[in-house]
């Protein structure tokens, strides 16, 4: 058989067929055959979303659910449908940030730099007591992935013209006064209902699942059961708090500062002056001459408050007399300061002054002396001031030696922990969100999954968990990599969420034929005997009842009015999981009291809201949209 393929591979067949080939090359070009598949998750007016992108926000959108529901969220992440609706979810708002952004290209909405300039200036988790800190704001953005300043600067710039065009639309809407009448009318009915619940526990008994249906689900649902990969590490933290509890300031020490930077706490002499100014003008001369006959005047004793409200070019402190309150060396021209500073109590007048705004008389009105605060009263404060420079001293100090020492010798921590006198510490198991401080640090997490932990087994780099305060070295102690637990460890969770569904399933079906007898009027009775219920009033239910379960409440406010010959019935499952059959039996019109601000602005911000979302939905109605979501893998978190 090789023997015959190897001859007729030399034959004219063979080489006509290779020529083809050949030529298929040159006409279509290599590209074709190597060109890589496409893996975005959508396109949208031809802009590509990728998976990268998805990923990302995927990501982030599980971590923040993560935060918010706890232990919780394992119980959400475990249903494929809510799972598989909340990717979707992320892909469509990642659909209307592209359409928004082409909106905001297609409307060339610009944001400045000195607009991004003063928003980080302005930004309160870059302040530190009131003022902007520039390290702060470098950590800050490193912590959130940013890696240099002109990255976050993109990011916010994007940010603030989505911002800018989400503002004018939603500066377009309004409240007119009918519509707070009816809002408030609408908000104030309330309804008369009657209702019957169907519990799902008491099913639970007689539901049976076999081995084989537990077995199919496992198989079919394996993801679900996977385990997250984790880690334990070895650590060496270097604490400006045991640094700090370690330095010893003497008295000595403290008096010698003192006496080094005694200026520091020494108030500035201040002095508070009136002044009469008289501008240039067109003739210098003649200012300088009526600036003298003033001056004659005052020296005369006429009232220099009076003529400084009469003559004086700075109207705002002639108002008051020509009062210029406090003065401290470096705050006004330094013509006008030498001869504020030249006065005395007793020669409380100067002569005429000429500074580059004109001339000026002035008067001095009172002095505050020079005063320095005592050493008793500053001690606590300089102590704590050596104490903390010496720390910090030593930090950055030993912060470089231990990373020089964790590179230096990669596979041990013992000479990192000898430096910075602390001990070889092991963390608890470890995943990459939900862990307690100070393994919550993003940095930290990323240093303990990286290659150069878990796979190279090397020290990481010295990671700054809180700036000026906390550094850490780590490397591996163990690691456990993300599994799929085997059948028998979850098999009685299976089997009760199975229970549980046929349970569901069971008294949806007694709900749907109490739903069916109301609906058409036929006696119930024995129905809700058979499933120990009743039909339970309620009369003026409101919106914001609490005694009535939720759902039902929702459900009673969304169904249509009953008519003369209509019964107006509906279903719903409660929080609780138990189904609710609930029949509407009358509406009540709500009354209209005062309406007040909070309920206006209320009112305006759900119209702009509902305006915003429909002007997003226009968009998205008039683009061209393709997803390419089921195509995608599912990110593997």
């Amino acid at each position: 058989m090789l023997e015959r393929i190897r001859e007729g591979s030399t034959g004219f067949t063979a080489k006509a067929i290779l020529v083809l080939v050949i030529l298929t090359f040159v006409f279509a070009g290599v590209g074709t055959y190597t060109n890589s598949v496409d893996t975005s998750v959508a396109v949208v007016n031809g802009e590509k979303i990728s998976q990268q992108q998805f990923e990302t926000a995927y990501r982030n959108q599980r971590a923040r659910m993560e935060q918010q529901y706890g232990d919780m969220f394992a119980q959400l992440a475990g249903n494929d449908a809510y799972m598989q609706s909340m990717r979707s979810n992320v892909l469509e708002q990642l659909i209307n940030q592209e359409l928004i952004d082409q909106q905001v290209a297609e409307l060339d909405i610009k944001i400045s730099d000195e607009q991004i300039k003063q928003t980080i200036l302005s930004m309160p988790e870059f302040q530190v007591d009131g003022e902007f800190n520039n390290d702060r704001y470098l950590m800050l953005i490193n912590q959130a992935g940013f890696y240099d300043a002109s990255s976050f600067r993109d990011y916010l710039r994007t940010d603030m013209a989505r911002r800018s065009l989400q503002s004018g639309v939603l500066a377009t809407e309004f409240s007119l006064p009918y519509q707070q009448q009816l809002a408030a009318k609408l908000n104030n009915q309330t309804r008369d209902i009657r209702y019957a619940t169907i519990a799902v526990q008491p099913f639970k008994d007689s539901v049976e699942v076999s081995d084989e249906e537990i077995d199919s689900y496992y198989q079919a649902n394996k993801d679900n059961f996977a385990t997250a990969e984790k880690v334990k590490v070895r650590y060496v933290a270097l604490d400006m708090a045991d640094l700090r509890a370690n330095v010893e300031i003497t008295d000595a020490d403290v008096e010698s500062y003192y006496q080094d930077n005694k200026a520091f706490y020494s108030t500035n002499e201040r002095r508070r002056a009136s002044h009469i100014l008289l501008e240039f003008g067109d003739d210098q001369a003649a200012a300088e001459q009526q600036a003298e006959q003033l001056l004659a005047q005052i020296n005369a004793g006429e009232d220099f408050a009076e003529l400084a409200k009469q003559f004086s070019a700075d109207l705002f402190s002639g108002e008051n007399g020509g009062d210029l309150e406090w003065v401290e060396r470096g705050d006004m021209d330094a013509a006008f300061e030498d001869a504020l500073f030249a006065l005395t109590s007793e020669q409380p007048i100067s002569s005429v002054v000429e500074s580059e705004f004109g001339y000026h008389i002035i008067k001095l009105t009172d002095i505050e002396e020079v005063k320095t605060k005592q050493l008793a009263e500053v001690a606590d404060e300089i102590r704590q001031q050596l104490i903390n420079d010496q720390a910090l001293e030593k930090f950055y100090t030993l912060q470089g030696e231990m990373a020089t020492i964790a590179f230096e010798s990669p596979d041990s921590l013992e000479e990192v922990a000898i430096i910075a006198n602390t001990e070889v510490k092991t963390s608890d198991w470890l995943t990459r969100a939900g862990n307690a401080a100070p393994f919550d640090n993003q940095q930290l997490i990323d240093a303990a999954f990286s290659e150069q932990v878990t796979l190279d087994a090397l020290n990481s780099d010295v990671i700054e968990v809180v700036s000026d305060e906390l550094v850490m070295v780590l490397r591996l102690d163990e690691y456990q990599q993300a599994t799929i637990k085997p059948l028998e460890q979850v098999s009685d969770v299976i089997k009760a969420q199975l229970v549980n569904t046929k349970a569901q399933q069971a008294a949806s079906e007694v709900a749907e034929q109490l739903f069916n007898s109301v609906a058409t009027n036929g006696d119930s009775s024995e129905l809700l005997v058979a499933h120990n219920s009743e039909f339970v009033a309620v009369e003026t239910l409101v919106r914001n009842a609490a005694d009535v379960d939720r759902a039902i409440v929702s459900k009673a406010f969304t169904m249509a009015h009953p008519g003369d010959d209509a019964t107006s019935v509906a279903s719903t499952q409660m929080s609780n999981g138990d189904f609710a059959v609930v029949e509407l039996t009358a509406v009540n019109e709500g009354e209209v009291t005062d309406i007040d601000e909070r309920a206006q602005q209320f009112a305006v911000s759900q119209l702009a809201q509902s305006a915003f979302e429909s002007y997003v939905a226009n968009l998205k109605e008039h683009a061209e949209v393709r997803r390419n979501l089921e195509s995608a893998p599912a990110p593997l978190y």
